[in-house]
């Protein structure tokens, strides 16, 4: 029997959290939900999720500064970059970061859903 992977997901927006959170429990993911960076930091800490998809607007700690802190944590886990907004130089700076993937907002469903079972069979191997 497979141990269940963990998705956090992190969003200000409460309607993209549910969404996403009801989208990755279909696909058999362990879903944890996190408003904020601070909420984010504590899940990663805490929890070790498998993958992290992450908002790069939010308010107080944004999602690269969130990045940051969770790589000086040594938590080495690939997170999602999710953006409404074209920045190429946040996008630049999270990649140096490690293991950072993005996409842009209004983002399609089945491609997120793509771009995360394919970050989980890099990690995994082909049974995630």
């Amino acid at each position: 029997m497979s141990v269940q992977k963990k998705i956090l997901v992190t969003d200000d927006q409460s309607g993209v959290r549910k969404l996403l959170y009801e989208v990755f429990r279909r696909e058999g993911y362990g879903v944890m939900l996190a408003a904020d960076g601070h909420e984010a930091l504590q899940l990663a800490m805490t929890e070790t999720p498998d993958l992290i998809l992450m908002d790069v607007k939010m308010p107080g700690m944004d999602g690269l500064e969130t990045l940051k802190r969770i790589r000086g944590m040594g938590i080495r886990t690939c997170v999602i970059l999710m953006t409404a907004y074209g920045e190429t130089d946040i996008i630049k700076e999270a990649i140096q970061l490690g293991h950072v993937r993005h996409i842009t907002k209004p983002f399609d469903l089945n491609d997120l859903k793509k771009i995360a079972r394919e970050q989980m069979e890099e990690r995994f191997g082909a049974q995630s």
